[in-house]
């Protein structure tokens, strides 16, 4: 009998939910990385909806991002100000959360980006590399353009590209993109290399089951699995890097509310009022810290041998406890022989 979509929800979540228990950091990281989203969701719908359905935009965050207020300088946190406000009277909670959505959109647009390009090339270079064929030649050219972009410092050739396309998001995006996906296919060609000696791939080429099938069913299946967690720890990576090309000025334009331009912009008061930029440097390093402790807990809820482990565990208490726990029986006086 088929089981009902309810019920399998609810054995997923409870599977879910017994991985997670002996991780509690891998839970954090889930919590932090759903109310980041979540947040980030709201921020950018609430004012588009209310504004189609009743013509007034209703924000999410306290204030006008850009709303300068001279009289108000330099606030300290308060019921009115949560975060204080900068040197022109903005408020600093409204611009952090405003920039939230444009940064995890940067993040995850060029680790995505790279993701999907580092996995074609990865998966050409990697399945069809025989030699003296067109796939090992063309699997040649794909590493060797690769060694060539990773040879540079990925800030500096993001840089150089950027200054070259001009300043601005979007230019900055492809230039940082531009230099992303080389991780990816490294990664990809690796997996499909220690993938393709295995004993169902080598059995499925002596049964004759064509190359498509079994890139789809054996390699593409077995490869997700740890793209998607670098995947998930890169954003974090690539929010920082773009974050530090805009810090330079080369990325977001000033007026837009983004974190690295924050920085920027508040750097000259870290002396005097240094609440400015560590509120805009704790919103970064909490967004790394979600996605880095999610990734790395993804590792070992996508592993099935990792997953059954960790399940059993919690399902079955270990006997090896209750014997180092029981106390040693009694012991006669020597000699005695009890």
């Amino acid at each position: 009998m088929a089981r009902s979509i309810p019920t399998r929800l609810r054995e997923s979540l409870g599977l879910f939910v017994r991985v997670l228990r002996p991780n509690p950091l891998t839970f954090v990281g889930f919590i932090l990385v759903v109310l980041i989203v979540v947040t980030a969701v709201l921020v950018v719908a609430v004012p588009a909806v209310t504004l189609a359905l009743t013509g007034h935009a209703l924000l999410v965050v306290p204030y006008p991002p850009n709303a300068v207020n001279p009289t108000d300088t330099f606030a300290r946190p308060s019921p009115s100000h949560l975060l204080g406000t900068d040197d022109v009277g903005r408020d600093l909670l409204s611009r952090i959360l405003t920039a939230l959505p444009l940064d995890l959109f940067i993040g995850v647009a060029i680790a995505g980006f790279g993701f999907l390009v580092g996995l074609a090339l990865g998966l050409t270079a990697g399945f069809w590399d025989t030699p003296r064929t067109a796939g090992g030649a063309l699997s040649v050219v794909i590493m060797r353009t690769t060694d060539v972009f990773l040879s540079f410092p990925t800030i500096v050739l993001a840089l150089a590209i950027a200054n070259s396309l001009g300043r601005g998001t979007l230019p900055s995006m492809i230039a940082v993109m531009a230099s992303w996906w080389p991780f990816y296919v490294r990664l990809t060609r690796g997996e499909v290399l220690v993938i393709k000696q295995q004993p169902y791939v080598v059995a499925a080429r002596a049964a004759g089951v064509p190359d498509g099938r079994i890139l789809v069913r054996h390699v593409l299946r077995n490869l997700l699995e740890p793209l998607v967690v670098y995947f998930t720890m890169d954003i974090g990576t690539v929010i920082v890097t773009y974050s530090t090309i805009s810090y330079i000025g080369i990325g977001v334009p000033s007026g837009v509310p983004e974190w690295g331009n924050m920085v920027s912009q508040y750097e000259s008061f870290l002396l005097t009022n240094p609440l400015l930029i560590g509120f805009v440097a704790l919103a970064i390093f909490v967004t790394v810290l979600a996605f880095s402790l999610l990734g790395d807990g993804l590792r070992d809820v996508l592993d099935p041998r990792s997953r059954r482990a960790m399940t059993t565990a919690v399902a079955t208490p270990t006997t090896s406890s209750a014997v180092l726990t029981e106390p040693p029986p009694e012991l006669g006086p020597a000699g005695s022989g009890e």
